[in-house]
């Protein structure tokens, strides 16, 4: 397999195909629901839980068997269909017009890979294995996840903040990047912390 590219995708208002409704299918739907993208499930039926998204507008719900058609204009699709024969279907449809396709559990059939995910805020820590091991993946995101507590998302706002400031103060540019990554060391980080949990104690120092 080809090295591959590691790389976070801006999705609001791209169209996004997912060819299959039940389980493994409504998993993949949440991420791309919070990335605002323009999700099309093409099944004949679905899960409760993707029913509730369509009744709730937030995705659209083609109620028929795969057809090529469906990928006019779909940047991404998933086959999450079960079937191999469907998923190879799409993946054949989708090479043909040039969109990248996930066959979930079919590593041979992926343009791209889910990967697992730590998500403190805006920090967002994504470990793929290239399809062969999702469970050392998942493992070591459970590890990431203690060692990259929730505090990291309130930090990395004062840190955007904070950059921000720099920016509109023109200061020099290396001046600038200095001050930057110091403010990024852990010291910073566990100050800040610390800061954080005396202002939810009401300012108390014990």
């Amino acid at each position: 397999m080809a090295p591959l590219f590691p790389i976070f995708l801006k999705l609001e208002s791209r169209r996004v195909v997912v060819v299959g409704a039940g389980r493994i299918a409504a998993q993949k739907l949440e991420g791309l629901v919070e990335a605002k993208a323009e999700v099309v499930v093409v099944a004949p039926e679905a899960a409760e839980p993707i029913q509730e998204l369509f009744r709730g507008g937030r995705i659209q719900w083609k109620r028929a068997a795969f057809e090529p058609a469906h990928l006019d204009g779909a940047f991404l699709v998933i086959a999450a269909t079960g079937e191999p024969e469907v998923n190879e279907q799409v993946y054949r449809a989708a090479k043909l017009r040039g969109v990248l396709c996930n066959s979930v559990d079919e590593p041979a059939r992926c343009d791209f890979f889910y990967p697992s995910v730590v998500r403190r805020g805006d920090l967002q820590i994504a470990i793929s294995t290239g399809g062969k091991s999702p469970a050392l993946a998942q493992r070591i995101r459970r590890e990431l996840e203690e060692q990259f507590d929730s505090s990291y998302a309130a930090w990395l706002e004062w840190l955007g903040t904070v950059r921000q400031q720099f920016f509109e103060r023109k200061v020099a540019p290396e001046a600038r990047t200095r001050a930057l990554h110091r403010m990024a060391r852990r010291g910073v980080f566990e100050r800040f912390r610390l800061y954080q949990w005396r202002k939810s104690q009401g300012g108390k120092n014990g």
